[in-house]
């Protein structure tokens, strides 16, 4: 195990109370540099088809997001007779794996604080989160985005590839794009991250961490995450997101983005991250229709599912131009 003291941190960097870890480094420089982006005026979701399935009963609170029967599920208010009105309601399992979402800096404390060192005590309380909730993303995200495909090709990295510092440098030079403090990744490993806990997986080591450290990295999405079987302490929850203050995009979709940027010939883009203005749990949803639905709209044109829901509670818009 990394002794504590030579892990990097952020705990302090923007003042004790500061509540937007990387997201500071995101000045107006770096949305200049993002709106140099807009070219030919695709646009590409990066979050996954969620169709919502039946609420049933039994086992749904039982803190074990892998156990949960669905990321989101639904309850229709139809009893087989003509209604007024058709309503609905969602149970939303945020951190679901198969469901994109952003990890707020509440979601994982480490020795008893959240960034950038709050106690846990003083973070949350019965009433809800106090501080590190994920209403910091409320006004939205415009940053320059840069892709790192680490299986180019529709490949796929193996299940006991731990990904080094090196491996981010060598994505960076195939992809022939330069990083900026302030500007966020997405990184594919050619995995589906919706898979048994149990099973291996390939995920980030901690010399990749601080590479995203180094490089001013202002927020992370990809379809890898933490690597398995876990080994303490997780590089990107327990570093990126708790000490360093990155924000984290869990199951990212990925596979459109690199069918783009490839026909593109360019790893650079505008990237927008427009969640809800309110006070949430330790995260956001993001959810568009099945992949039935039409491709290459905004997630803002997307219904949630296909049956009588209209709510959207985050939309996560990449133009990739």
């Amino acid at each position: 195990m990394t002794d504590d003291n030579d892990l990097p941190t952020n705990w302090g960097r923007w003042g004790p109370d500061d509540r937007l870890g990387t997201l500071n480094l995101i000045d107006s420089a770096a949305r200049a540099r993002a709106a140099t982006e807009v070219r030919s005026a695709r646009q590409v979701s990066l979050a996954r088809p969620v169709d919502p399935v039946p609420l049933s009963g039994g086992g749904l609170l039982t803190g074990n997001t892998a156990k949960m029967p669905a990321a989101v599920m639904q309850v229709i208010n139809f009893a087989g007779v003509d209604p007024m009105a058709m309503t609905d309601a969602l149970f939303i399992n945020i951190h679901h794996a198969a469901l994109t979402h952003i990890d707020a800096f509440v979601h994982v404390p480490v020795q008893g604080s959240v960034y950038p060192g709050v106690p846990l005590s003083e973070a949350v309380s019965p009433g809800g989160v106090l501080h590190g909730s994920g209403d910091i993303f409320g006004a939205g995200i415009l940053t320059r985005g840069v892709f790192l495909d680490l299986a180019p090709e529709g490949g796929r990295l193996s299940a006991d590839h731990l990904v080094e510092a090196d491996d981010l440098d060598h994505a960076l030079r195939r992809a022939g794009a330069e990083l900026h403090s302030g500007d966020a990744v997405v990184v594919r490993g050619g995995w589906d991250i919706d898979q048994p806990f149990d099973q291996p997986a390939p995920g980030l080591a901690l010399s990749a961490v601080r590479w995203l450290h180094k490089n001013g990295v202002s927020i992370y999405l990809g379809d890898i995450g933490d690597a398995r079987p876990w080994s303490l302490p997780l590089a990107l929850h327990q570093v990126a997101l708790a000490r360093l203050g990155i924000p984290l995009v869990d199951a990212t979709a990925v596979d459109e983005l690199a069918q783009v940027c490839r026909a593109e010939q360019r790893h650079s883009f505008m990237l927008v991250v427009a969640p809800p203005g309110s006070t949430p749990p330790p995260g956001f949803p993001s959810i568009r229709s099945p992949s039935s639905e039409p491709r290459g709209k905004t997630l803002s044109e997307h219904p949630v599912c296909r049956r009588h829901t209209r709510h959207l509670y985050q939309r996560i818009r990449h133009p990739c131009r």
